[in-house]
Formats: structure tokens, C-alpha cells, sequence
């Protein structure tokens, strides 16, 4: 069977109504969570992807029950000090940071060593930025070349609270600690740069001792160690990162309209909304509601007829820092001169992803001015590819976002694309070819 997709027209007329997985970073969470909660939880619409799957493959290896069909998944967690070290113990986190990074935050209690090993993609991604902090816990660690998968983690049994400050925005990070301050006696106190908080919602929703103080730039966070956590049943809400694809397939499409169902639209996830909508897309939020702390809503997108060049605020970074590859194909159609600064955490995911984003815009004829930290976009709202233009995407080391962000730049421009390593997106969104089918019929 062939791994790579041909796309010869763009796409026609719609008006869909497509519902998308479950959101992978609660997904995750959900898991790690529930291996921790004394007794019985279970969780509809779980993403069952390879990063979801390798960490329940994980938390198995750690002595934990896992029963999966196809309704829902159930944990049988044994308690916050329920883990099993056993001897000569390799995790696999395989394409996975955030699975990678926050399991290294539970397992600073290790009485025995315990190997983390990833992906040849995994593997290029800096891992010191957790092993730094876990280790002023007193966890030791040994990393290749200080930095890099794979590491060795050795806990301790005398665990001290910490003081850090995240400088980084990095939500991995960030909920690292906050998984090894649960382990620990004491106050941890964590002054982090605005990210994703996921983790403190749902240590909230259980009722674990964490504050919060939310200012401007950062998040003051205290951690107390965690006794006992209740089981979880859980409902996911649906991903607003494999959204985002639709989102703008709809926005570059014309006389198109789109609903997404019941998507998780938590304010530190929805950059790519607020983005979009400072650049003319008609982005409309429906049947909101609050679950278990976390905010949803059904989504309605409306083709965009005149779309603005942006000079992105980078306070609204964090928010869409794992959508800007999509965004950059709005920038590529809008009228003027789009800039993104302070986005060098781009070249920290499964691929670098500015050098992509600058070669797959070069492939549709658009201007950009690339540094490590920033692009310009110099749009171009007639763009539209000869139906002879060839375009190959390859190598790009099976990172599953550049992987769709190529599809929908030929459905929305045209051309004659050839796009390899289409299982790629076995790791967050396996059937992301299946509604894009169903847009398209």
C-alpha cells in the first residue's frame, strides 16, 4: 500500500457539518491522571492515536490495567503511589513530548533506574529543559549529549519542593513539575510563562491542592503533595488543533461553510480563533459550555472574502503555537505583509517547522522572510497554482502537521502535489483522510 497522497484539484463547494477526535493533550493527561486515581476510571471519545496509545502502553509497563473497546477505555489505577518499578524498565514515549515530558514528572519517586526512549524525531528534541528542573527535586538523570533522548531517570525516596521559573511558555514543562510536586513534601512554587493549562484545570476539577494566581505574563503556581486522587470518567472533548485544519480549509475555500462538533475551546488553546479572526475569517462559537473546567463549543466557520495581513501580537504564541503552520497558509492568501516574531519554540517540535512553513509557502509562489525566530509573509490574495505545478513534500521527519498543512495548501491553491509519509498522521489524527474525504464528497 502507497504512503503518500496525491492531490490534483482543489477542493469544490461545502457546507459539512464533521466531528474531529478527541483532544490529544487531554487525552494524555486523562491517562497519566487516572494511572495515579485510586480505583475505576473511563473515558469516551479518547484519541487513539500512537502518542495516546504509547502512553497507555506506558502506565501498563508501570504495573497499571488498561481495558480498551470500542466505546471507551477503562484504567484501574492503584493510587498516587501505585506504580511498579521493576527492574530494567524502558518507556517508549515514541513521537510523544508531551508524553515524553510529563511522565518524567511521576517517575522522579523511581527507586530504580528507568530508561525514556522516543522516535528519531523524539530523539532530536531537548529534553534538558525537563531534566533540569525535575532534578532539583533530586531525581538524577542521564541524557545523550546532556540534552537528548535517550535518558536515563533515577528518583529519590527524599524528594524537596522547589521554586522555578518557566521561561519558555512550554506547557510540557510546566505540568512536568507540577506532576513531580505532587510527589513531594512541601511547597513547589512555579512562576511559569503563559501556556496551556490543561493540567491545573483538571488538578482543579479533582480537587488537588494547587493555586493558581494568574497575572498578566505569568502564572504563580503552588503545589502541595498529593495524597489521594479520585477516579476520572471523562468524556473528551474534541481537538481544536486537528480543527484548526478544517478551520482554514474553510476560510481558503469559497462559498463554503463549515460546523464543528462539541470542540474543546479552552482560552489557552484557541490562539489560532482569535488570530484568524484579526485576519477576516468568520469564526462563530456555538452551544458553549463548561465540562469538568474545561470550555467547549460547537464551531461555525464562513469562506473568508478579503483576508488581512496580521502583525501577530506575540502574547497570542502560546496559544497557537501548534497551528501556526496552518495560520502561514491564511498569511499566504491575505492581502499585505504578515509578520510572526518570537516563534523560534516552532523549531523545538517533531520537525523544525519555520524551515517547513518557509518551503512549503516558497512552493506556492509566496514571498517570506525567515529568520530563527520570525517569518514575514508577503501575501498574495489571487494566488492560485497552475494545475501543471508539480510539488513533492518529503523527508520532513514524518512531522504530522507538515504533513496536513500540505494537504490543505493543494486543496486550497491547486497544483499537483505528491505528499510521502501520509501515516504520519498516526500519531495525533488517523483518520484525518476520512473527513477530509467526506468534505470533499
Amino acid at each position: 500500500m502507497s504512503n503518500f497522497v496525491e492531490i490534483k484539484n482543489k477542493v469544490g463547494e461545502f457546507e459539512k457539518t464533521i466531528s474531529v477526535p478527541g483532544d490529544k493533550s487531554l487525552s494524555i493527561r486523562w491517562v497519566l491522571f487516572a494511572s495515579l486515581a485510586k480505583g475505576k476510571s473511563k473515558a469516551k471519545n479518547l484519541l487513539m492515536s500512537e502518542d495516546v496509545i504509547a502512553a497507555i502502553k506506558a502506565i501498563k509497563k508501570l504495573g497499571i490495567k488498561v481495558i480498551i473497546n470500542k466505546k471507551e477505555c477503562t484504567i484501574f489505577g492503584k493510587g498516587i503511589e501505585g506504580y511498579n518499578y521493576k527492574k530494567n524498565l524502558t518507556i517508549n514515549a515514541q513521537n510523544s513530548g508531551t508524553l515524553g515530558r510529563l511522565i518524567l514528572g511521576l517517575l522522579v519517586n523511581s527507586t530504580k533506574p528507568i530508561n525514556l526512549i522516543g522516535d528519531k524525531s523524539l530523539s532530536k528534541r531537548d529534553f534538558s529543559r525537563v531534566s533540569e528542573p525535575l532534578s532539583k527535586f533530586g531525581a538524577k538523570f542521564k541524557l545523550k549529549n546532556n540534552n537528548f533522548l535517550p535518558l536515563e531517570i533515577y528518583g529519590s525516596s527524599n524528594l524537596k519542593p522547589i521554586k522555578y521559573y518557566e521561561k519558555k511558555g512550554s506547557a510540557q514543562c510546566k505540568s512536568s513539575i507540577i506532576f513531580a510536586a505532587m510527589r513531594t513534601n512541601g511547597d513547589t512554587i512555579i512562576k511559569a510563562k503563559k501556556s496551556r493549562n490543561h493540567t491545573e484545570l483538571l488538578c482543579k476539577h479533582l480537587k488537588l491542592p494547587i493555586s493558581v494566581k494568574n497575572n498578566k505574563n505569568y502564572d504563580l503556581i503552588k503545589i502541595k503533595k498529593v495524597k489521594k486522587i479520585n477516579t476520572l470518567n471523562y468524556e473528551i472533548p474534541s481537538d481544536i488543533s486537528s480543527s484548526a485544519f478544517f478551520i482554514v480549509l474553510t476560510a481558503l475555500s469559497k462559498h463554503s461553510e463549515l460546523v464543528i462538533k462539541n470542540v474543546n475551546i479552552n482560552p489557552s488553546r484557541i490562539g489560532i480563533v482569535t488570530i484568524l479572526k484579526k485576519m477576516g475569517v468568520k469564526i462563530f462559537f456555538k452551544n458553549q459550555k463548561t465540562y469538568k473546567g474545561e470550555k467547549k463549543a460547537d464551531i461555525k466557520v464562513i469562506s473568508a472574502k478579503n483576508l488581512k495581513a496580521i502583525n501577530c501580537p506575540p502574547k497570542l504564541n502560546s496559544g497557537a503555537i501548534d497551528e501556526f503552520l496552518v495560520i502561514f497558509l491564511v498569511a499566504a492568501k491575505a492581502k499585505g505583509i504578515s509578520y510572526f516574531r518570537n516563534i523560534g519554540e516552532l523549531n523545538q517540535k517533531e520537525s523544525p517547522r519555520l524551515m517547513w512553513a518557509e518551503k512549503i509557502l516558497t512552493n506556492l509562489g509566496v514571498k517570506t522572510i525567515t529568520t530563527k525566530n520570525s517569518i514575514k509573509i508577503y501575501g498574495n490574495p489571487k494566488i492560485n497554482l497552475n494545475s501543471n505545478k508539480k510539488i513533492i513534500i518529503k523527508n520532513y521527519l514524518k512531522d504530522h502537521r507538515v504533513f496536513m498543512t500540505s494537504l490543505i495548501a493543494a486543496l486550497s491553491f491547486g497544483g499537483k502535489w505528491i505528499i510521502h509519509d501520509k501515516d504520519s498522521i498516526n500519531t495525533s489524527f488517523p483518520n484525518f483522510l476520512k473527513i477530509i474525504d467526506k468534505i470533499k464528497s
